[in-house]
């Protein structure tokens, strides 16, 4: 039995009900909390357990609730079409995102409307659970579970922000789960052989790349934005914020790479990237993938892992195909070359710049020397020459 109650923090009638599942479900009727509002509000209640199990419809519900608010407060409660509510959801996420997490936004956005086709036109209260639940498994059929899931989160925001302006009273995303991943190759960390064999395929850029993957344990898109003025040549560090966690990283640098960043041609401009092919990529397209993938086709020449087609890799399953090695490999080798150096797990974690709240105390205490100590036992294992 459907029933009334004041929230303290709302000046609405609130409806408490019971689903189909019995689970108990609050609702804000949007009627305001006054006495002589209560047998309106107490209709919008009874429609809402009506919903929940399933006597009605969503739609019922919602005509209910803007009939009695135009009767109580003398105006129409808003409407918006799915369309209608994407476009303006994206124009808020553009200026308070980066462009790299707006054009996932507009990607996912777009996915979902294609998939409502002619739905896209009409009421948002209208979306069911079950249309989010199609459209979930119409992406894991085509993507990555880790792809699918992206996507359903995006989905939820973009209701969550329906029901901050009362474009709906009930989230049909909220009890629509994830996709379960399926198994894939576990990442390892490379040999020297590997190594070896990967560097004599690469030019002279993805060699330096390679070189500063390795000795500084960063990520590709990191390490193809470096600019000269992330190299401190009078104390021989390399200082950047990863993009990632924005973790200010100072990386003392081993000899191998020293040699190499020496055998650079040099340069007045300290804002000329290191890797100007890598650099224009990520600058332009806000995102490494397309590096990760040269990055895999040099992996396939040096005969490391399977060829993937651009076919592939456009319909997902290049991703299905995970390959044990890839650019973040470099990361685990650099990690278990410190290990193998014997250099202390906390000092290796911080060198290469993992988070963990279990050690955290421990990171902030180590000292300078004990990085540069670490670093010249990384450059220990020399693939420079």
């Amino acid at each position: 039995m459907a029933f009334l109650w004041k929230h303290p923090e709302s000046k609405f009638w609130m409806a408490r009900f019971y689903d189909v599942e019995g689970r108990r479900r609050n609702r804000s009727t949007r009627i305001e909390a006054k006495e002589k509002n209560r047998k309106q509000a107490m209709k919008v209640a009874e429609a809402f357990e009506e919903a929940a199990t399933r006597q009605t419809t969503a739609r019922h519900v919602r005509r209910v609730i803007v009939e009695l608010h135009k009767e109580i407060v003398g105006e129409s409660l808003p409407s918006s079409t799915v369309a209608e509510h994407v476009e303006r959801w994206l124009t808020r996420k553009k200026g308070a995102t980066s462009p790299a997490t707006y054009a996932f936004y507009r990607t996912a956005t777009s996915k979902f409307l294609g998939f409502l086709g002619e739905r896209a036109g009409r009421d948002i209260a209208e979306v069911t659970r079950d249309d989010i639940t199609a459209f979930r498994d119409a992406e894991a059929g085509r993507v990555a579970a880790k792809t699918a899931n992206h996507s359903l989160k995006c989905v939820r925001m973009l209701f969550k922000d329906a029901m901050r302006d009362h474009l709906i009273e009930d989230n049909p995303t909220e009890f629509v789960e994830v996709v379960r991943a399926q198994p894939t190759a576990k990442l390892r960390p490379f040999t020297l052989a590997e190594l070896r064999a990967v560097l004599s395929v690469a030019d002279d850029e993805w060699q330096s790349m390679i070189y500063f993957g390795l000795y500084t344990g960063q990520r590709i898109g990191d390490i193809a934005t470096l600019t000269w003025q992330n190299i401190d040549t009078v104390r021989n560090e390399v200082r950047l914020v990863t993009k990632k966690t924005g973790r200010r990283q100072i990386i003392p640098i081993p000899s191998p790479l020293l040699r190499h960043i020496e055998s650079l041609p040099a340069t007045d401009d300290p804002t000329a990237p290191l890797h100007p092919r890598a650099f224009a990529i990520v600058e332009n397209q806000g995102k490494s993938g397309s590096l990760s993938n040269q990055f895999g086709d040099l992996l396939a020449q040096a005969g490391l892992r399977e060829k993937v087609s651009h076919r592939a890799r456009q319909d997902g399953n290049a991703r299905r195909r995970r390959s044990p090695l890839t650019f973040h490999s470099l990361r685990r080798t650099a990690t278990s070359f410190l290990h193998e150096g014997g250099v202390p797990a906390a000092v290796a974690k911080e060198l290469v710049g993992h988070d963990s709240d279990e050690i955290h105390e421990v990171y902030v205490s180590i000292g300078d020397s004990a990085l540069r100590d670490a670093a010249e036992k990384l450059g220990q294992f020399d693939v420079v020459g």
